[in-house]
This record gives C-alpha cells, sequence and structure tokens, in this order.
C-alpha cells in the first residue's frame, strides 16, 4: 500500500468501524496513508485495522466518542504520539433517531444528534488545526447529507439541522484556516445503504435499499478530495442514486 498516492500521510477516520468510515478507511490506507480508526466499539475498529494490516497498510484503532471532547483529545494525543503528523481529517461519524421530527422527538435525542454530528465534527476540526498550520498544510472532509441541502422529515430536524451545521463548519474553515493551506470539503450523499438506515421509523425494504448508494461510492469521494494537490480545493462534492425512489410512505409526519 505505500507506493500510493497518500504515501507518507497520516489520516484520522471517525466512525471507522462500519460503513462510509469502514469504506474510506481502508480506500485511504490502499492510498498508502497511515490511518488512525475512531469509533465508540473496539473490537468492530480492531477488524478494520487488522483488514488494513492483512493487505500491508498501517492502522491503529484509538476507541473513543467524538461527542466527549476528552476522548477527542485522547484520539488526537495518540496519533500525535505514533506518527507525529496529521494530514487528513475525515469526521464520518454520525447519528439519528427513530423519533426525529419536530413533533415527537425528546430533547435527549436532539441533544445527543447535535453532540455526535455537529459539536463532534467541531471536536475534530479543532484540535486537527494547530498541526496542520504548524504543517501548513491540511485536508478536513466533513461527511454532511443531501439533508442539509433541504431539510424535511425523513431525516428529521436534528439530522438536517447538523447537518447544515457541519456544511458551514466546513465553509468556515476554508474561509479562515486557507492562510495556511488548509483546506475543507463537504461531501453531500443522497441515500447510503449503511446501517442508519435500521434507526428510520419505516425501514427501507432490501428492494429500496439496493437502489442506493454503497459506502464504496463515497469512500471514493473521500479519496479523490484527499488525493488532489494541496492547490485544488473542492468545497462541496454532491452524491447521489442515480435511481430516485419514491419515498413518500417511509415518511411519518404529525396527525
Amino acid at each position: 500500500m505505500s507506493a500510493g498516492a497518500l504515501a507518507g500521510k497520516v489520516a484520522i477516520v471517525t466512525g471507522a468501524g462500519t460503513g462510509i468510515g469502514r469504506a474510506s478507511a481502508i480506500a485511504l490506507a490502499h492510498a498508502g496513508a497511515k490511518v488512525a480508526l475512531s469509533g465508540r466499539r473496539p473490537g468492530i475498529l480492531e477488524d478494520v485495522a487488522k483488514t488494513i494490516h492483512d493487505h500491508g497498510g498501517e492502522a491503529i484503532a484509538v476507541p473513543g466518542d467524538v461527542s466527549n471532547p476528552a476522548d477527542v483529545d485522547h484520539l488526537f494525543d495518540s496519533v500525535a504520539a505514533k506518527w507525529g503528523r496529521l494530514d487528513i481529517l475525515f469526521t464520518n461519524a454520525g447519528t439519528n433517531t427513530k423519533h426525529r421530527n419536530i413533533h415527537d422527538i425528546t430533547l435527549e435525542d436532539w441533544q445527543h444528534v447535535i453532540a455526535v454530528n455537529l459539536s463532534g465534527a467541531f471536536y475534530c476540526a479543532r484540535r486537527a488545526l494547530p498541526v496542520m498550520r504548524a504543517q501548513r498544510e491540511g485536508t478536513i472532509i466533513n461527511l454532511v447529507s443531501m439533508a442539509a441541502k433541504r431539510a424535511g422529515a425523513l431525516p428529521g430536524v436534528a439530522y438536517s439541522a447538523s447537518k447544515a451545521g457541519q456544511a458551514s463548519l466546513t465553509q468556515s474553515i476554508n474561509d479562515e484556516e486557507k492562510a495556511y493551506n488548509i483546506r475543507a470539503c463537504s461531501i453531500f450523499p443522497g441515500e447510503v445503504d449503511t446501517d442508519i438506515m435500521d434507526a428510520r421509523p419505516v425501514v427501507p425494504s432490501r428492494e429500496s435499499r439496493d437502489l442506493m448508494l454503497k459506502s464504496e461510492d463515497v469512500a471514493a469521494a473521500v479519496l479523490l478530495v484527499a488525493s488532489l494537490p494541496q492547490r485544488a480545493l473542492i468545497e462541496e462534492i454532491m452524491i447521489r442514486p442515480t435511481h430516485v425512489r419514491d419515498q413518500s410512505k417511509e415518511v411519518r409526519r404529525a396527525d
């Protein structure tokens, strides 16, 4: 793996145990990056690390919760101690809840979704910037969502708001950090067949999920952004399934 476009680079991927995070970590490692895997489930992270190691790559598993600033500090301290630099941060960790609309979401669920999706991305970016500033280069990639472009009942109020906030975070990084040669990108996927679909109020059918994007499709976009010369900035990527399916029967609204 060391001969790839990202040879010598160091990456952090949050939510790296499954889905888009797992696929992206493997893709970055295949391109030569050393990858730190963050997530709440140590066993799953170790499985991803083993997959990378078995294919000649280098990875470490650093379990933690991005909504906890102390865990984020531990993640970045571990990377600094192991490799001494950071070139790529992919803030992928995200969550949603079954009851997600304004009329039925609990305060606890609202706070949890915002804490993971938005605050977690902010905590990670905040820790990445001093390292990237010292290097005078770095790439931050935020996994956002098409829900940030158009909020609705299907993704829900907290998820949509948190993802719109992540898009604003990307814009702030690009405006404030360009003098340090630091760039950021928001990736806005449409429906992706991952475990988060199981949290929907109405779980999509297998037939519907077969029409969705796959984790590897989004990972390819992550790799593209990370691999471009530092002089090139892609601020936004929108990637959607080619076939737009009928979602109307899966939306639950107030009576």
